[in-house]
């Protein structure tokens, strides 16, 4: 059973609206097989991440042990534990963008925007991803702005093409 007492404030769980919209996805999906996946995927969707705290709630809710919604959690690499940015930069890591040059465009958005991948800015603007291949070697190496797929990209590139979004306020 979660203890709520510990729950921080700002968690989805002690936010009465998105506790609501959880409890809503739940009970929508519960009987569903897969229901775990189903779940945790409505949740990405429409809260955005899922906190150590939502796990533990949906657990409880779905009767499962936690251990089993973190381990899904944790293998896909597509669920986050923490708010990502209203903007996503992922650099491919996949063989042919790696050997093409992402770690020097890695390091210059870094240079750029004073965070590490898996971070956001402070202004909660532009969160840093490291990804597995997208599927655009030929354009490597490929930086995906959002849902927009960048190749050929050279780090003196990084600025211009992360400009849009970081006056996007």
């Amino acid at each position: 059973m979660l203890n709520l007492v510990k729950v921080p404030t700002t968690d989805p769980v002690a936010i009465p609206e998105t506790k609501a919209i959880m409890d809503q996805i739940i009970e929508a999906h519960r009987d569903t097989p897969g229901a775990t996946m189903v779940v945790l995927n409505e949740m990405q969707s429409q809260i955005g991440f899922i906190s150590v705290y939502m796990q533990e709630y949906i657990a409880d809710k779905l009767h499962i042990p936690v251990s089993q919604v973190h381990g899904v959690v944790s293998f896909y690499s597509f669920f986050t534990t923490s708010p990502r940015g209203k903007h996503t930069i992922k650099f491919c890591m996949g063989t042919a963008c790696y050997v093409g040059g992402t770690q020097q465009l890695l390091e210059k958005a870094k240079q750029v925007l004073g965070i590490e991948p898996g971070q956001t800015t402070p202004d909660g603007l532009i969160t840093l991803e490291l990804c597995r291949c997208v599927g655009a070697c030929s354009q490597a190496p490929v930086v995906v702005l959002d849902d927009e797929v960048a190749g050929r990209v050279r780090p003196n590139k990084i600025p211009q093409l992360m400009r849009p979004l970081q006056e996007d306020k």
